[in-house]
C-alpha cells in the first residue's frame, strides 16, 4: 500500500532508523526535526500519515496534533505517536488529541508496519467518502438530514463466558442492554435480535493459539452478511506484538494490549463506532445513488439504463431454459394534446397514475420500465404469444376502463394506450436478440397507432 509519511522527531538517530524501515516498505518518507519544518512540508505536499515523537518536551506535540485534527484541511491525516506513553493517563491524553496509537521504544517492526497499513487503509476509505460527499454537493444533492444515531450493538467475544476478564465486563456494562458477552466459538447465535452488531470486542487473552483463532474468526465474520461490516477491536496478551500485527493485517480496525484501562477501551470503542456510522452512511448513499441511477424519478419505475442489461440477462436465461419471452411497448395515445390542453403537471400526474396501474397488474417476475416521455417497456419472462396477448389486452383495459381522476377542479380524463408486442425465443437463436425483439415491438406499436390507437398489435416474428 503506497502512502506519504512524515516523521517528526528531534533525535536524528530515531529519524534515520524509522525512515529506513518505512522506505524499505516502499513508502514515500520525509523526516524533520521540529513542527515548523513539518508545517512547511505539509504546505508543500500533504502527507497521508504523520509519525510524531511524543517524548520530545521542547515542543507541545499534543497541541500540534489537536490543531491538525481540528483543521478541515488536515483532519484526515492519520497520526501515530512514538515514545513514552506508558501510563493510562498519558495514552488517553494522546488519544484525546487525535493520535490513533502510541508505540513505545524500542518499536517492534512488524507491529509498526501493520499499524501503518491499517491507518492508511482507514484513511483511504475516509478520503473516498469525502470525495463522494464533495461531488454530491457540487452536483446539487442535499446533505443527508441529521438523525439520532441508534444505540450501538456490541458483541464481546472471549474464550469462556464462565471466567470473563474485567475489561470485558466493564465494556459490556457501558453498552448495556445492547451488549452481549459470547464465547469465541459461538459468536453468531441463531435467532439473536442483536446478531448484526456494530462492533466486536474480541478478547484473545485466554486462547491457546490467538493468531490461529483470529485467522478463523476474521474469515468467518467477513464472510457473513450480518457481520462483515461490523468494526473490530481486538485485545491481545501483553507484549504479543506479533498477534497484534496479525490482527490488524487480518482486518481488525483496532488492537490493544490486555493491560489497557477501561477508559482507553471506551475511547477506542467510541472512535470505531463513529467510523462505523460514517461507513453506514456511505454505503446507504452509494446504494441510494445506484437506485437513483436506474430509476425514473417521476414514476418510480426502472429506466432504460436498467432495462437494457436486464433484457440481455433475460434472453440468456430464456435461451438456456428453452423458453419464450415477450416484450411490450406501451404508448399513451394523444399525450401531447393532454399536456397542451391541461398542462404538464396534469401530464405528470397521468404518468404516475398509469405507471401504478400497470405495475399493479403485472406479475412479480415481470419488468416494467419507463423508456421515453410517455412510452413504457414491459418484459414478460416465460410467456408465450397467447399469454402475452391476454396480458396486453388486460393492461389496455386497466388504462382505458377507468377515467383518470386527477384534480378536484377538473373532470376525470379518459386516457387510452396503444401496445405493440413481440415474442422472442420461440424458434431461432436470432429471436434471443433482445434488441431485435424490441425493434419488432416498436414496429408493432407503430402499427397499433396507425390502425386507430387504443389497441394491441403483434409483430409477425422475431426471427
Amino acid at each position: 500500500m503506497s502512502g506519504r509519511i512524515l516523521i517528526i522527531d528531534s533525535v536524528a538517530t530515531n529519524r534515520i532508523i524509522l525512515k529506513v524501515k518505512l522506505l524499505s516498505a516502499q513508502y514515500e518518507v520525509t523526516a524533520v526535526s521540529n513542527q515548523l519544518q513539518a508545517q512547511a512540508e505539509m504546505d508543500h505536499d500533504r502527507p497521508d500519515l504523520i509519525i510524531v515523537d511524543l517524548a520530545d518536551r521542547s515542543e507541545d506535540r499534543h497541541a500540534f496534533c489537536a490543531a491538525l485534527r481540528d483543521d478541515l484541511q488536515t483532519s484526515d491525516i492519520a497520526i501515530l505517536g512514538t515514545g513514552t506513553a506508558n501510563t493510562a493517563k498519558a495514552r488517553l491524553a494522546a488519544l484525546d488529541v487525535g493520535i490513533k496509537d502510541v508505540l513505545p521504544h524500542p518499536i517492534d517492526d512488524a507491529f509498526l508496519l501493520a499499524r501503518v497499513r491499517s491507518l492508511l487503509r482507514i484513511k483511504n476509505v475516509n478520503s473516498e467518502i469525502w470525495v463522494r460527499d464533495t461531488a454530491g454537493r457540487a452536483l446539487g444533492f442535499e446533505d443527508e438530514k441529521r438523525t439520532f444515531a441508534h444505540a450501538a450493538h456490541v458483541h464481546l467475544l472471549t474464550a469462556s463466558t464462565a471466567v470473563v476478564p474485567q475489561i470485558i465486563r466493564d465494556t459490556a456494562d457501558s453498552y448495556s442492554p445492547n451488549a452481549q458477552i459470547l464465547p469465541l466459538d459461538r459468536h453468531v447465535p441463531l435467532g439473536d435480535p442483536l446478531a448484526s452488531p456494530d462492533l466486536y470486542v474480541i478478547d484473545t487473552t485466554g486462547v491457546r493459539d490467538p493468531q490461529d483463532a483470529l485467522f478463523r474468526l476474521s474469515a468467518d465474520l467477513r464472510s457473513r452478511t450480518a457481520t462483515r461490516l461490523a468494526t473490530q477491536l481486538v485485545i491481545v496478551p501483553d507484549g504479543a506484538t506479533e498477534v497484534a500485527a496479525a490482527a490488524l493485517d487480518l482486518g481488525a480496525d483496532d488492537v490493544v494490549m490486555a493491560s489497557v484501562c477501561k477508559a482507553e477501551v471506551g475511547h477506542r470503542c467510541e472512535m470505531l463506532l463513529q467510523q462505523k456510522r460514517k461507513l453506514d452512511k456511505f454505503h446507504t448513499t452509494v446504494k441510494d445513488g445506484l437506485k437513483a441511477a436506474v430509476t425514473d424519478p417521476l414514476t418510480g419505475l426502472y429506466n432504460r439504463r436498467y432495462a437494457d442489461p436486464y433484457l440481455k440477462a433475460l434472453a440468456e436465461k430464456t435461451q438456456q431454459a428453452g423458453q419464450e419471452f415477450a416484450i411490450m411497448m406501451i404508448d399513451i395515445d394523444h399525450f401531447k394534446a393532454v399536456n397542451d390542453t391541461h398542462g404538464h403537471a396534469t401530464g405528470d400526474a397521468i404518468l404516475r397514475t398509469l405507471a401504478a396501474r400497470l405495475r399493479k397488474n403485472l406479475r412479480g417476475i415481470d419488468l416494467i420500465a419507463r423508456v421515453g416521455g410517455e412510452e413504457f417497456l414491459v418484459a414478460l419472462p416465460q410467456s408465450s404469444r397467447d399469454m402475452a396477448e391476454l396480458t396486453a389486452d388486460r393492461l389496455r383495459k386497466v388504462v382505458n376502463g377507468t377515467p383518470f381522476d386527477l384534480r378536484s377542479d377538473q373532470a376525470p380524463l379518459n386516457i387510452t394506450v396503444s401496445i405493440g408486442v413481440a415474442v422472442g425465443g420461440a424458434e431461432t437463436v436470432d429471436q434471443f436478440n433482445t434488441d431485435a425483439v424490441c425493434l419488432l415491438a416498436d414496429g408493432a406499436l407503430y402499427a397499433a397507432k396507425s390502425a386507430g390507437r387504443n389497441q394491441v398489435s403483434f409483430a409477425a416474428s422475431a426471427a
